[in-house]
């Protein structure tokens, strides 16, 4: 049975941190892109950052360029999205997705932020909240 289950999430403080995880089974990661989403109430569903499960490439929107770092352990086969320097417009429920990858050929003129139809497996989420 494919399965993606997401962990790590939590309330932060601004300028905190907080580690999510990403653990498939069913499949391997290997041969797929993996995109962290983000969900805030009242907004669509954006794409963030995405990985190759092949060579590691890593790809991030503008929003959290710089702020957030993917990661994935092909031992474990687990994706990890470290994020950092957390704003309260971070506050979201946060999804990981697996799909084919051949749409990372194209990563460089895609927004990932609308790459949600690349998927085909998703996570059922973890809510992040950063307040004071």
């Amino acid at each position: 049975q494919v399965q993606l289950v997401e962990s790590g999430g939590g309330l932060v403080q601004p300028g905190g941190s907080l580690r999510l995880s990403c653990a498939a089974s069913g499949f391997t990661l290997d041969y797929y892109a993996i995109g962290w989403f983000r969900q805030a109430p009242g907004k669509e569903r954006e794409g963030i950052s995405c990985i190759s499960g092949s060579d590691g490439s890593a790809y991030y929107a503008d929003s959290v360029k710089g702020r957030f770092t993917i990661s994935i352990d092909n031992a474990k086969n687990a994706v990890y999205l470290q994020m950092s320097s957390l704003k309260p417009e971070d506050t979201a429920v946060y999804y990981c997705a697996a799909g084919p990858p051949l749409f990372l050929r194209d990563i460089e003129r895609i927004d990932i932020a609308a790459t949600a139809s690349e998927y085909d497996y998703w996570g059922q989420g973890t809510q992040v909240t950063v307040s004071a």
